[in-house]
This record gives structure tokens, sequence and C-alpha cells, in this order.
């Protein structure tokens, strides 16, 4: 598992603090790298946590402690105490190198964390009703789940997939009758779409292979039947195609859970048994309740209707015991933005069941529009005006599109524009960080011609001979720490952010300085290995988000 800086540096720390004060107990002080290169590489706010405790004046702590920083820190930085009480950290170059022989040798697996610890989780994402084609929308949060889930891979979690096809209720049986009146129509008759039907034309192409495939003997069977048989082709083909769209996208789900099998097997029932023995149930006006103002939401949530039928609260709500008792530690659910309000009840019915307060995590996803010259286009599954994503992918790629929804907090709104994302230039991010590692595949080309390999095992050569080398260093070195952080804080947008202000750092490096130099063989075989290690790092980062590293541009 790789190192982090700021565990290195945080440990002395705190042995310090505990020599020199005995007697004050933990202080929950950070250690985060330094805002102004000037002042360092790293910083802490120990001595201001600590002048407060010992009512004096931050500097004068700070002064107490940094002597024995430094004794502490001989082999891994300077220590300086900046203006106010802050102490800086200036790491030595060989711990710096330490790091980078650290990626030269672990490769792939340069910034694995034991975060985890191996805890399981389950990310929950897309879970789109089967009632139509993916649009663009969808595309942000399937890269957001499956970004986030390759980020808690890294960081030492057990991560589970799963997408949670919505095949009952009301929306499936509007589909099949959508498909009905399609049907009905390409057969000649004057059949209306039901209201609130599914109008997009997908469905007049899913008629169509229904004609070819089974003919139109499904329009005499007596109305439940000829439903049912509908519903099931349609959700049938819609998820075909929703899986092809996601393939394609390159997300992959361990588990596809079906919303029937809830009802199939009375786990629905199950669940709703169980609320009421815990007494948080209660009968009003033909309907069940459940009382989810005890734990925040604004108004207490409908069960079971006053018809007899569940709510589809009802069904997540077992859905979510199901997750719990498959064991994960942690579930969490990455619901799009029209889903906000759902929250407090969803957390209400965790607390109602008795699960851990911290088993369910949402996360929602702002909305994107999609601009193309300059100008919104609409969307909207029912009325069938959307984007679809396989539209977006054949315009922009893959890589692209990933990047563009990953780039910003996925809680914010995203403005996507065409035009600037398939621009084949330095000022299109995803090419920016793709080129650098192109570019250093093409200079090892170069080197080879030139009588020079990659020197893998004879990290003694590795030297910094300039500032430049120096930062790039500094941020592989940065690498595992970004993780945990990232991991933390769920934001894979953090990763995105690393790996430009590298490939810039890079740029700027091989812009002002010759790499390959046959009349300074040491200082090439130095400068080939830190290309390799910022290799390593550019892969593995886009590995995380999901986008191809190209050996060529």
């Amino acid at each position: 598992m790789s190192r982090l800086i700021t565990d290195l540096i945080h440990q002395k720390v705190t042995k310090v603090i505990t020599d020199c004060f005995p007697n004050l107990g933990d202080v929950p002080f950070n250690v985060e790298p330094a805002r102004d290169k000037r002042h360092g590489d790293f910083a802490t706010n120990a001595a201001f946590l600590l002048s407060r405790r010992l009512k004096q004046p931050a500097l004068k702590v700070a002064e107490k402690i940094v002597p024995g920083l430094e004794k502490e820190l001989t082999d891994i930085a300077r220590v300086e105490v900046a203006g106010g009480g802050f102490i800086n950290f200036l790491l030595y170059d060989p711990i710096v190198l330490s790091f980078l022989k650290e990626a030269l040798q672990e490769k792939e697996n340069y910034g694995n964390l034991d975060l985890g610890s191996g805890k399981r989780i389950q990310v929950e994402f897309v879970s789109v009703n089967p009632t139509g084609p993916l649009h663009v929308g969808h595309g942000k949060c399937a890269a957001f789940g499956d970004a986030l889930s390759r980020l808690l891979k890294k960081a030492g979690f057990v991560v589970e997939k799963e997408y949670y096809i919505n095949d009952a209720g009301r929306q499936i049986d509007l589909l099949g009758l959508s498909l009905e009146a399609r049907l009905r129509q390409l057969l000649g008759e004057d059949a209306q779409l039901p209201e609130e039907g599914y109008q997009g034309e997908y469905l007049i192409d899913i008629a169509r292979k229904f004609l070819e495939e089974k003919g139109k003997e499904v329009l005499s069977y007596p109305d439940e039947q000829r439903l049912q048989v509908l519903k099931e082709y349609a959700v049938r083909n819609v998820l075909d195609e929703i899986k092809q769209d996601l393939s394609r996208f390159r997300v992959e789900f361990d588990v596809w859970f079906s919303e029937r099998e809830l009802y199939e097997k009375k786990y629905v029932d199950r669940v709703l048994s169980l609320l009421k023995e815990r007494g948080y149930t209660y009968e009003k006006d033909g309907a069940l309740w459940l009382q989810t103002t005890r734990w925040g939401d604004d108004k207490d949530r409908v069960l079971i209707r006053e018809n007899g039928l569940p709510t589809y609260f009802a069904s997540d709500i077992a859905y979510h015991y199901h997750k719990f008792e498959r064991k994960f530690d942690k579930v969490i659910d990455v619901w799009g933005a029209d889903h906000h309000g759902y929250i407090p009840r969803m957390q209400a019915a965790m607390r109602a069941l008795g699960l851990p307060e911290d088993f369910l995590e949402v996360f929602i996803v702002q909305f994107v529009t999609l601009l193309r010259g300059g100008q919104p286009e609409r969307m909207s599954t029912r009325q069938g005006e959307f984007v679809p994503l396989r539209k977006l992918l054949d315009e922009v790629g893959v890589d692209v599109a990933r990047y563009y929804f990953l780039m910003r907090d996925p809680a914010t709104h995203l403005d996507f524009d065409i035009e600037e994302a398939k621009q084949q230039s330095m000022e299109n991010p995803v090419y920016y960080i793709q080129y650098a590692h192109a570019r250093i595949c093409s200079l090892f080309r170069e080197a080879e011609k030139k009588g020079f390999s990659v020197p893998e095992e004879k990290y003694e050569v590795l030297t910094f001979s300039n500032l430049e080398e120096r930062e790039i260093g500094k941020k592989i070195a940065y690498f595992p720490e970004l993780i945990r952080r990232s991991a933390v804080a769920r934001q894979p947008y953090m990763i995105c952010n690393y790996l430009h202000e590298l490939a810039a750092l890079f740029h700027s490096f091989y812009n002002s300085y010759r790499v390959v130099d046959r009349g300074d063989p040491g200082l090439t075989h130095s400068r080939l290995l830190l290309c390799r290690a910022t290799q390593i790092v550019l892969q593995n980062g886009l590995d995380i988000l999901g986008i191809n590293a190209p050996q060529t541009m």
C-alpha cells in the first residue's frame, strides 16, 4: 500500500505534542498542502489549536514545538514557523524521490490504499426506469457512479455496483399501453397514445420489431394477458438498449436487481410487517402511513394507498433493507436532481428499520444542459424530447463525454458545450491530459531510437536538476494523498483537477528542457525515470475516471 506524506508528518507532530504537553490529550490538527509554495510544501494548524487549550499565543506555542519537530523530521522536511503560528514543512529531495521510486515499483498499484480496510460498499447508480433510452443526464450519473466505484476500490473498499430495475408499477403499465398504441398505428388503426404515455420514436422501432418477431396475434389476447406480454417485451428491449449504451460507455454492473423480485418473494410485505412491529406505522383515511416526521421529514409518508396498493416508497424501503441483509457496510445511492426531496424520507425509513445512521449515503447529480451552437437542447423521456447518450458519444467520443461529466462537482449544474468538447486542441482539458501521456510514450520511442531505454531498476540515478522536475516529483508524491481525500469526499472531480495540474507541469517541463541528451546519459536516465513515473500516475488517474491513456495522438 502507498504511503501518505501527511501521515508521516502527522505522526511526528503528534509525538512532539505529546512529549511537550503530556497531559493535554488529543488535539485534532490537520496537515495540508501549503497554499503558497513560498511557504513550503505542507503546513499544520496544530499551534493554533494548541493555543486555545494552553491559552497562549499560537506563535509562542509553535516556537515551543518546532525544536522537537526538527529532531523528528530530520529525514523528511525542514521545519519553519510562519506568520501567525502556522508551521510549514519543506520536503527534502530524498523523501520526494522516494515516492517517485515507489511509483516506479508499484506501477498500476501506486496510490492503492487500505482506507476501506476491506469494508463492503454497494454503489447503486443510473437505475433509469426501463421506459426509454439513456439520455445525456443519465450519462452524468453513470460516469459519476462508475468513477466513484473505481475510486473507492483503489482506496481499499470492496465495491459492488448495482442497477435497480424499476420494472413494476404504473410507468411500466403505461409503457405497455404505449407499445400497444404504436402496434395498432403500424397496422393502420386510428389508435391514440395513452395520457402520460411514452411518445418517443424508439417505441415505433420496438413495435416494428415486435410485429416482425411475433406478429399481431397478441392484440386479440384478453386485456390483462395482452398488457403483460407487451410490458415484458418493451422492458426487455429497452433494457437491452440501456445495457448496450452503458457497456459502450465503459460502465459495467455487478448486479441487475429487479423491483418485481421484491413483490414476487413477498419482501415488501415482510418489511412492512417489520415496520408495524417496531411501532412506526399507523392507519389514516384508509391508508397505511410511516412516521417519517420522527426523524426530520416534513410530513409522514404513505406506504399502502387506500386502494391497497403499495407506493414506490414502500418498495424502495424494502429494497434498501434487502441491501442491508446482503451484509453491506454502507450503501451509496446516486440519484438525479428531481429526487432531492426524497432523501429525508429514505433516511427516516432507515432509522425506522433500526439500521445504522450512516448506512445510507445519497448523492444528488444535478441536471445537464447540452449546448449546441450556444443553445440548449430540451430533454423529456416521456415526451420523446431528449438527446440520447449514444448520440453524444457518436459526436464527442467516450473519453471526452466521461471527462466532461466528471470534471465538476456532480451537485452542480453542468453546461456541456458540444463545440468545445469536440476540439482536439490543448484547450480541451481531456485532450490536454491525454496528450501528456502520449507525449511521454513518444519520448520513450525517440529515446529508444537514440540508444536509451528507461532504466526501470536503476533508481539511484534519480535526481532533480531544476525546480520544474521537483514540482513534478511533489505532485507524484501527493497522488496517494489525493486518492484518500477524494475517496473520503466521494468526489472524482478532484482526480480531474489533479491530472490537469500534473499534465500542465509536465508540458511546461517538456517545453523547457531536453529529456534525451547523448552528451549526458546520467541526466537522460534520471529524466526518463521522472517521465515514467509521470506516465504511471497519469494512467492510474485516467483509469479511475474510466478514460483511455493513449500512446499516440
